[in-house]
């Protein structure tokens, strides 16, 4: 009997040891899967803040929440179980799709600078897809489902990269991992598009603080300088954000010619990537390498964003007027 108990807990304790192993091999794979799609990560929180600057202070945080759910939303219930089971059953459709998300991207990363350098025919096109005119409920709204289309491509990208650089590992180890860098990377991407959109808020707080003292004082010139600061901030994150859409969108459509046997732009993109590092001295090489890649790519996708603007306004959109159902 004490015999039987012992070896009872003797496995038991293996049980654990092999639990905790296990776990601790999800938050491995997780780190480093989360580390590789770092860049997606950083271009994400550049994005997500233009969708809600120019709304009310208080429906600010409602709106951050609002996509931070969808976002999750993407990640968990529609990304997470597609990823794992194309992987397994049709690996080939992940490049189509992730091409797909990158011409959106494109699209509309390119329509931003075409609204900030041609105003009037921006206006004019976005009569056409049915975007002017709106109240602010309906801006609001739309606002919500284009920042969480955007957030579920740039999701998709960071779940490929995840997925494949999940060392190998069985189908529910992957899946955990995957959900482990979905959730971190939400809550760590809008907390901080939170601080973002509220800092000037904060900043006239503590420029409202009275009362004498060196201490308070020097809350009251932080206060000033953020209130300052931040809307030029906000302009600069909103032209990164712009940036970062068209040189994603750009680096998925170069990525998936070069799988289809176009590997043209990428070669040409790369040579003078190494041709440029060559030339500055070995400290810089890789910073310089890495800028060319992205601004390479952010040409083309910039390029691909504006053959896409009048392909939406005379083809997608009166297609899209006559499919889907009429508003009410």
């Amino acid at each position: 009997m004490a015999t039987g108990l012992i070896a009872l807990l003797d496995d038991v304790v293996a049980i654990a040891k092999v639990a905790a192993a296990s776990l601790d091999d999800v938050a491995a794979n997780a780190a480093k899967a989360g580390a590789k799609s770092a860049g997606v990560v950083i271009d994400d929180a550049a994005v997500t803040p233009r969708y809600v600057v120019g709304f009310a202070a208080e429906r600010e945080l409602p709106i951050v929440a609002r996509i931070a759910k969808g976002s999750l939303k993407n990640k968990l219930i529609f990304l997470l179980p597609a990823a794992m089971i194309l992987s397994v059953v049709a690996p080939w459709v992940i490049t189509p799709l992730l091409m797909l998300g990158g011409m959106y991207l494109c699209y509309e990363g390119a329509e931003k600078v075409f609204e900030a350098f041609f105003h009037d025919a921006a206006h004019k096109h976005e009569e056409a897809v049915g975007v002017a005119g709106l109240s602010p409920e309906e801006l609001e709204e739309k606002k919500v489902n284009g920042a969480i289309r955007t957030d579920f491509i740039l999701s998709a990208e960071i779940m490929a990269i995840a997925l494949a650089n999940i060392p190998e590992a069985g189908f529910v180890g992957k899946a955990a991992a995957l959900a482990l860098v979905g959730a971190g990377i939400t809550v760590a991407v809008y907390g901080a598009v939170a601080l973002i959109v509220k800092a000037d808020d904060v900043g006239v707080a503590l420029a409202a603080k009275k009362g004498p003292g060196v201490f308070r004082a020097a809350l009251r010139g932080f206060g000033r300088g953020l209130v300052t600061f931040m809307p030029h901030f906000l302009k600069a994150l909103a032209i990164i954000g712009t940036a970062a859409m068209v040189w994603v969108g750009g680096g998925i459509l170069i990525h998936g010619l070069e799988v289809y046997g176009v590997s043209g732009p990428e070669h040409v993109i790369h040579d003078i990537a190494v041709a440029l590092a060559g030339v500055v001295p070995e400290t810089f090489r890789g910073a310089v390498e890495w800028l060319t890649v992205a601004a390479a790519s952010g040409l083309f996708g910039l390029a691909a964003g504006a053959v896409l603007i009048p392909v939406v306004e005379h083809l997608v959109a009166p297609v899209a007027k006559r499919v889907l159902p009429k508003k009410s």
